[in-house]
């Protein structure tokens, strides 16, 4: 997640760097409930008042953005949020998400090749005031915290400016690529930019898995692969390490075997698994820890992980941990149901019982602008995202 920034934004002296620009837009809480009051289905306890608030808010950031776009003399189009599609792209080389955090982490799942960079946008900041006052509740929890975005409604004129002529700080996140073995097929899921969770679609069921870590094997030597074993007993002392004796399983991705070792198994609520990126989201509340922001690692954490009285410290350490570049972990689900839930509840993979996962860093990073943490604090331990210590 190295952040890098790039040549400083001239006034009259520079050419647009970006050319042709997709302007990603939440639809607010305000504009999903009018549609259900339509057809006399919105809620009778809602704030109407307050939505209305919030989308006048960020409808003035649109309009305000818009009008830059148009001073530049840049080429743009809009697009609402639930109806980006990959056709929207073509051509593309900038896309502005104007929402939130969960803009521009619903518009990173499009961008899965990491060639197109993406600025945010936070359309309705919270004032001083109000972030004053959150430690009592009373700020409004509709509001955005725009961690992932470069700029507010607030300061966006003079930070797009910069971009759009070759300035900005770009950055390159690590995302989790997510790949799902079912029996008659194999699924690449979209990358995760924050986190992911899998877990069963009920909160109050148990998630049971087997969770391992899986290798690529040798298979230099002729001979047959079968499951738990290589070359018909005539593996060497590596393979025969890397095929753990306790579950001595081999398995396929993309056609590739892999040896699974290191593995439990798992009854829980589920498990969680993030990035840096994600890391002091959901992870760090769920009991996990805030990662610094450069590193490439995942860090995953099982909850509410049920173990017996008698289990060895090896099978309690093993719920919790960093996955390093060179590693994948494995999932085989053995519950009859299963979700996974990509960076929130909107992106979702249902599984069933026998579905193999394989979890790694391997997706492209996202090329993501970003605000200048590099004064903001000298501690090496600070997450510039959120403030937060490690």
């Amino acid at each position: 997640a190295l952040m890098r920034p790039v040549a400083s934004y001239l006034p009259g002296h520079a050419t647009l760097r970006f050319k042709k620009l997709l302007v990603v837009i939440k639809q607010t809480a305000y504009e999903e409930y009018s549609q259900l009051r339509l057809r006399g289905q919105a809620p009778k306890a809602l704030r109407w008042k307050r939505l209305e608030s919030r989308y006048k808010a960020h409808k003035q950031c649109v309009n305000d953005l818009i009008a830059a776009l148009r001073r530049h003399n840049v080429e743009f189009s809009t697009v609402n949020r639930v109806e980006l599609d990959r056709q929207h792209l073509r051509g593309v080389d900038l896309v502005v998400a104007v929402g939130g955090d969960g803009t521009v982490l619903s518009a990173a799942h499009f961008l899965d090749h990491g060639t197109i960079p993406m600025l945010g946008v936070n359309s309705d900041p919270s004032s001083p005031d109000e972030l004053a006052s959150s430690v009592t509740k009373q700020s409004d929890e509709r509001r955005s915290h725009g961690a992932l975005c470069m700029c507010t409604s607030l300061d966006m004129h003079d930070e797009i400016s910069k971009v759009l002529y070759g300035g900005g700080v770009l950055s390159s996140r690590s995302r989790i690529q997510t790949i799902v073995k079912s029996t008659f097929s194999e699924t690449r899921l979209v990358p995760a930019l924050n986190d992911m969770l899998i877990a069963n679609p009920s909160p109050a069921a148990v998630s049971r898995f087997r969770m391992g870590f899986i290798s690529k094997m040798d298979t230099t030597d002729s001979g047959p692969l079968q499951d738990g074993n290589l070359n018909g007993g005539n593996e060497s002392d590596e393979q025969q390490q890397l095929i753990n004796p306790t579950y001595g399983t081999v398995t396929r991705f993309g056609g590739i075997p892999f040896g699974v070792h290191r593995s439990i198994n798992v009854w829980s609520s589920g498990i969680w698994v993030s990035t840096s990126t994600g890391s002091s989201a959901a992870m760090v509340n769920a009991g996990g820890s805030i990662m610094d922001l450069n590193s490439p690692e995942l860090q995953y954490l099982v909850r509410e992980h049920m173990l017996e009285a008698n289990s060895g410290m090896e099978c309690k350490e093993a719920g919790q941990g960093l996955l390093s570049q060179e590693e994948s972990l494995h999932l085989r689900w053995n519950s009859q149901k299963g979700t996974i839930f990509i960076d929130g509840s909107h992106m979702t993979h249902y599984l069933e019982l026998g579905d193999e996962i394989k979890i790694s860093n391997d997706a492209p990073p996202l090329q993501l602008f970003m605000r200048d943490y590099g004064k903001a604090s000298t501690d090496p331990k600070m997450n510039p995202i959120t403030g937060l210590s490690r």
